[in-house]
């Protein structure tokens, strides 16, 4: 096993004397100390092989969007049974995928930033607990609601949390697998959505079945289930240790130094050979806090291709996937005449497409490169709505067609709306890389994810296929517009370490380090 004598990141490592600094965080071996050191953390974490120590922090943390996916279909399917009478809710089926949904994502534009600040100020694995806790708490009271205002109140809360859970963990995943994974690991979990959106769409079928539970019960089931799922989750993600480049940068050096050596010590026992050690270092001037005006000119003012690319691929893929896809149970009821209790067959074909297209794309990124397979998913998926559009506007698709249509266009759309939040947190510098998810996440989605499903609702309601087939236009206008951004602004962040991608805030000699000086786009 390699030693950890002699590592920079050891106990005491500073070369400027005594800490500059001190308190708050509680860290071992004499809590936080702040001062300037050089560390080899981040080279150590990315020469790792993978290892049953990278499975524990993709089972911990990559699992909560299969709850998002639960969620967001789950509302979807039972927006019909919900307007029933009887169902206990005095609400139209055009509330609950119009009005809902986009509380449910103004909820988790304003969770993102909020607990994205927290992340990067106190740290991902406090922040990835506490937003799981909320996810939980409000998806039970979800369950319990009894008037229209209290469900609409859960929904904006369960939005809350898991917005706040987008930034934790990206950040947190970023950071802790190895830069030769990153992008595959990254786009395979994000797409790991669809698996709990296919599970909810099964699991719809027999809630909303009257002949087995009563109008009123069959959807409460459906959310107590995704509480369940949760508490197991958070069972397995206390033992998923902090992010050790956030321990170091902020004076926890040493608590990042166990977390490292830990992961070395499985990997050579699983492997039964001992470690080389790296030679690439970087010196880290410690900050026990970044201020959130430090955080905003970074993003906007020192890395501004970056910030306009952030934004082009978020509100594509958000406008496409929070109004036309969550909306295609009522596609079907409207212009198909599928029963409510039957469109999630259909949709778990459709979730069959979007999980495999980032498992079976997403090692393309790490190999053939960011930019053609970033700009390559967005347009190739936004030429094919486009045809899919004007063969619905021509009344030729049944119900099956259009399914297949989009499952086909999902498959690429889907591995380019991961390579979105696999852009955002890794092309910024470690100090706001939270903050960054959560800032693209809350306007991409504010402009697309709140917009797009109150118009698309519109559109739908009037009956009419041309109105429908506008959104679908609209949606493949933008992932054709991101697509083409990217071939512009695109950064080839494939297989590098995150420090060589954008320099830490903190970092003494970025000259040694590689990384794109502040300034470059």
């Amino acid at each position: 096993m390699s030693s950890t004598a002699g590592r920079d990141t050891g106990a005491g490592a500073s070369e400027d004397g005594p800490p500059a600094g001190g308190g708050g965080g509680g860290g071992r071996g004499g809590g936080v100390q702040t001062g300037t050191i050089r560390t080899k953390v981040p080279a150590r974490l990315d020469r790792l092989p993978w290892s049953g120590w990278h499975w524990r922090i993709i089972i911990g943390l990559g699992t909560v969007w299969i709850l998002d996916g639960l969620e967001v279909t789950i509302v979807g399917n039972i927006a019909g049974r919900l307007s029933e009478s009887g169902s206990g809710l005095a609400v139209s089926a055009a509330q609950v995928s119009g009005l809902a949904a986009a509380l449910y994502v103004a909820g988790a534009c304003s969770g993102a930033l909020f607990f994205g600040w927290l992340t990067d100020r106190y740290g991902r694995k406090k922040l990835f607990m506490l937003t799981l806790c909320l996810y939980l708490a409000a998806t039970a009271l979800t369950a319990v609601s009894w008037t229209a205002w209290f469900f609409f109140l859960c929904r904006f809360f369960t939005g809350f949390g898991i917005g706040g859970e987008y930034a934790a963990i990206n950040s947190a995943i970023d950071e802790l697998i190895p830069s030769r994974h990153r992008g595959r690991i990254d786009i395979v979990i994000n797409g790991s959505f669809w698996i709990g959106a296919g599970a909810g769409a099964l699991i719809s079928v027999p809630l909303l079945n009257t002949s087995l539970l009563a109008v009123n019960v069959g959807w409460r089931v459906a959310f107590a289930l995704g509480v369940v799922l949760g508490l197991v989750i958070l069972l397995v993600r206390r033992h998923v240790p902090e992010s050790p480049r956030w321990l170091f940068i902020h004076g926890r050096d040493r608590e990042a130094e166990e977390v490292v050596a830990e992961a070395e010590r499985i990997v050579e026992a699983e492997t039964h050979q001992a470690l080389a050690e790296p030679d690439e270092s970087i010196t880290i001037r410690q900050r026990r806090s970044i201020g959130f005006i430090t955080i905003a000119h970074t993003v906007i003012k020192l890395y501004p291709g970056r910030t306009v690319l952030g934004l082009a691929l978020f509100i594509g893929q958000a406008f496409l996937y929070n109004a036309v896809t969550f909306g295609y149970a009522t596609i079907l009821n409207t212009f198909f005449d599928v029963p409510n209790g039957h469109t999630g067959y259909y949709f778990v074909i459709i979730c069959v497409g979007n999980f495999l297209g980032p498992l079976l794309l997403g090692g393309f990124f790490d190999s053939v490169g960011r930019k053609p397979m970033i700009s390559g998913t967005y347009i190739l998926s936004g030429v094919l709505l486009l045809g899919t559009a004007l063969l619905f506007q021509h009344g030729v698709l049944s119900a099956l067609t259009m399914t297949f249509c989009w499952t086909v266009v999902l498959f690429f759309a889907s591995a380019g709306a991961s390579s979105a939040y696999l852009t955002v947190s890794e092309v910024f510098p470690m100090e706001t890389r939270a903050m960054a998810i959560a800032f693209f996440y809350a306007v991409g989605t504010a402009v697309g994810g709140i917009s797009g499903p109150l118009l698309f609702a519109d559109l739908v309601s009037t009956g009419k296929p041309t109105d429908t087939a506008v959104a679908f236009a609209i949606g493949a206008a933008l992932m054709i517009a991101a697509g083409v951004v990217e071939l512009f602004l695109g950064v080839k962040a494939e297989r590098r370490g995150l420090e060589s991608i954008a320099m830490p805030l903190t970092a003494e000699d970025p000259a040694a380090s590689g990384a794109a000086a502040p300034g470059r786009t």
